[in-house]
């Protein structure tokens, strides 16, 4: 399926879109078969008594005679049938619906899994979009596709449960009605056929519903209704004096138990109504991660994300240290961190990331459990580094050695000691380490040091032979302090490298506001941001100025490239308008029309949508995720500085007419 039906009926629909915000209603309930659709579907026909326009957009065809005998007299939006390997998916029509534009739609199985060519991966982002375009929507879900329940519903009914919605969408909702029957009752719905057909049946009596099941799922779900008010009666109160009290951290890594350690936090920061922030320590070794080590990583990174956690970055060679340092700084009350599962070094006796946090700080420190089968850690690879041979650092680690070796003849010329000598070979790898790159030059320097001083200064010189059997120890001492300085000076390197490119991200930063402070135009806004971008990404990257009522009108860095311009059909033009409407990311590594080449953006200001920003995907490196959160941060400072210059003019223009 096309990215979009048409330029032209994607327009259209977003024609709907509307300042106002529609509210949500959730019919909530502890397993299927509990009554939410019927619920739903009851609440449905006494709205339309009390004549608001209703619309049924998608109820699931569950096959239970009482809950479709209730969509007589409504309304219902034929669904859209999308192919996929040679089999036609009835899913929910959404620019249908926005181009109807009812007072109250409703859209059941909030936690559903689109089929791939949808606009949305999942129906609550169509759910979303439904809300942004001031439309109400009464929906459906069950207990356990909330993304932070997932290991504690997991760990009771051993089921892992694979659609699931972020808790965010949960809290949003302007009313959570909970439906609710006896277990009992619902396992005699369905013995009786009511819920599922008969082998379903037979598979959820074996597995899911259990008495004991369900007993607890609906004991979570009272819980998580209760949550779910105190947290909208936060909301509408004082929200940062609640929040002042507590701030919990966790710390990003591509370990498996991550992803509890996330949702365990998540929830622990809802009941506290405290600060949740994801810390990423980048050392040199994550910067090897790969494969599904880096799939987990990025998917723990989305999950902290959704689950509304403030991602930030730090660089350093040591993640207690610069975990501890900014848990000091952020004003950090609680740390959560998932227990240890891979194989550790007794003969070294290295202590856990726990217990050196434990020496460093005086905070609460919670370890989550967890039974994760043992992982290969990421780190301590023994191929050799990336090494790239050049004749320019070949020559300098030859000089130090030939100018340590003419040293030394001076030495021995001058009667000293061979300690003294061994100290300039020393001092000469710690040379070669400062001023070449990598770890394998220094390498070669220790082990020409060592047989350089073996075959000129020990008895006999000019030979590998020695005389004494105390050179062997002195040899072995020798390399492994070589070895030992050479490997310092390359960890001070890369920690000035690390420093040095956390410099630049600041300076970057530093130097957008600036300049973004003495634009007198919106277009001289969003130009700096693309020229900043472009040295960010290294790639063309396309702008536009949002307006109400305005088509948007593309420029380019670098300046006014026609091949770029001309790459940008109409597909990626609808996703641009999507976006312009909707005041969200969409396209390429994202979950709206993510088979997109582009990737285009939102400029944001408190007033809605400042300006547009695209990014080619298709051919160029993945963005790394932390520097994604950078262009985030540029992008703030754009429509910040957008809204100071439409605050001007409005202010001229009112000056003019008085």
């Amino acid at each position: 399926m096309e990215l979009l039906k048409s330029s032209q009926v994607f327009c259209e629909a977003q024609a709907s879109y509307v300042s106002v915000s529609g509210k949500l209603k959730i019919f909530f309930g502890y397993a299927a078969g509990v009554g939410k659709t019927y619920a739903m579907l009851e609440a449905a026909h006494q709205a339309q008594k009390e004549g608001i326009d209703v619309v049924v957009g998608y109820v699931e065809p569950h096959a239970r005679p009482d809950t479709l005998a209730l969509l007589d007299g409504l309304e219902m939006l034929p669904p859209a049938e999308i192919e996929y390997h040679g089999i036609r998916l009835r899913e929910f029509d959404l620019d249908t619906a926005l181009q109807r534009k009812p007072q109250l739609i409703l859209v059941d199985e909030l936690a559903h899994t689109n089929a791939p060519g949808s606009r949305h991966t999942k129906r609550y982002q169509d759910v979303e979009e439904l809300l942004q375009a001031g439309i109400n929507v009464y929906t459906t879900v069950n207990v356990q596709h909330l993304e932070s329940l997932h290991d504690l519903v997991f760990s009771i009914t051993g089921v892992e449960v694979k659609e699931r919605i972020p808790d965010r969408v949960f809290d949003r909702a302007n009313q959570v009605e909970l439906v609710d029957i006896e277990p009992d009752e619902l396992l005699k719905r369905l013995q009786a056929g009511k819920v599922y057909r008969e082998r379903q049946t037979k598979q959820a009596l074996a597995n899911f519903f259990t008495a004991d099941n369900l007993r607890a799922l609906r004991e979570i779900a009272m819980r998580r209704t209760a949550d779910q008010l105190n947290h909208t009666a936060v909301q509408e109160g004082n929200e940062k004096s609640a929040r002042a009290g507590e701030h919990i951290l966790i710390c990003l890594s591509s370990a498996p138990s991550n992803a509890k350690v996330i949702r365990t936090a998540a929830r622990m920061a809802d009941a506290f109504h405290s600060g949740f922030t994801a810390l990423f320590v980048q050392t040199p070794e994550t910067k090897e991660l790969s494969g599904e080590n880096l799939k987990r990583l990025r998917d723990n990174l989305h999950l902290a994300e959704q689950l509304g956690a403030q991602i930030s970055t730090v660089y350093g060679t040591d993640p207690a240290v610069q975990i501890a340092e900014y848990a000091r700084v952020s004003g950090v009350t609680k740390i959560v961190m998932g227990r240890i599962n891979h194989k550790q070094n007794l003969l070294l006796g290295k202590k856990s990331l726990a217990d050196r946090l434990i020496e460093l700080t005086d905070l609460d420190i919670y370890i989550i459990p967890d039974h994760q089968p043992r992982y290969k850690k990421p780190r301590k690879r023994f191929h050799p580094p990336k090494f790239r041979f050049t004749w320019k650092e070949t020559g300098v680690m030859l000089g130090a050695l030939l100018l340590s070796t003419g040293i030394g003849f001076l030495f021995h010329s001058a009667g000293f000691s061979e300690s003294n000598i061994i100290t300039v070979y020393i001092l000469g790898v710690l040379l070669t380490a400062v001023w070449t790159r990598g770890y394998l030059y220094g390498a070669a320097a220790s082990f020409l040091s060592v047989t350089a001083f073996n075959f000129f200064f020990t008895e006999p010189r000019f030979s590998f032979q020695t005389d004494s059997p105390s050179y062997p120890v002195t040899f072995l001492i020798m390399l492994f302090s070589s070895m030992m300085a050479n490997s310092l000076a390359t960890r001070v390197q890369e920690q000035a490298r690390l420093a040095a490119q956390k410099s630049y991200y600041t300076e970057l930063l530093l130097e957008s506001s600036q300049k973004l402070q003495q634009c007198r135009t919106e277009w001289e806004c969003l130009h700096i941001t693309a020229k900043q971008l472009n040295r960010l990404f290294d790639r063309p990257i396309l702008y536009a100025l949002s307006r109400n009522g305005a088509d948007l009108s593309f420029r380019t860095e670098p300046l006014d490239d026609a091949s770029i311009l001309s790459a940008i059909g109409p597909e990626e033009l609808g996703i641009a308008q999507w976006v312009q409407r909707n005041n969200k990311h969409a396209g390429a590594t994202t979950h709206t029309l993510p088979n997109a080449k582009w990737l285009f953006l939102s400029v944001r200001g408190t007033q809605g949508v400042m300006g547009i920003v695209g990014i080619p995907i298709a051919g160029y490196p993945l963005p790394d995720a932390f520097d994604k959160n950078l262009m985030i941060s540029l992008l703030s400072q754009c429509g910040l500085s957008q809204e100071r210059i439409r605050l001007q003019e409005k202010q001229e223009n009112a000056a003019l007419l008085t």
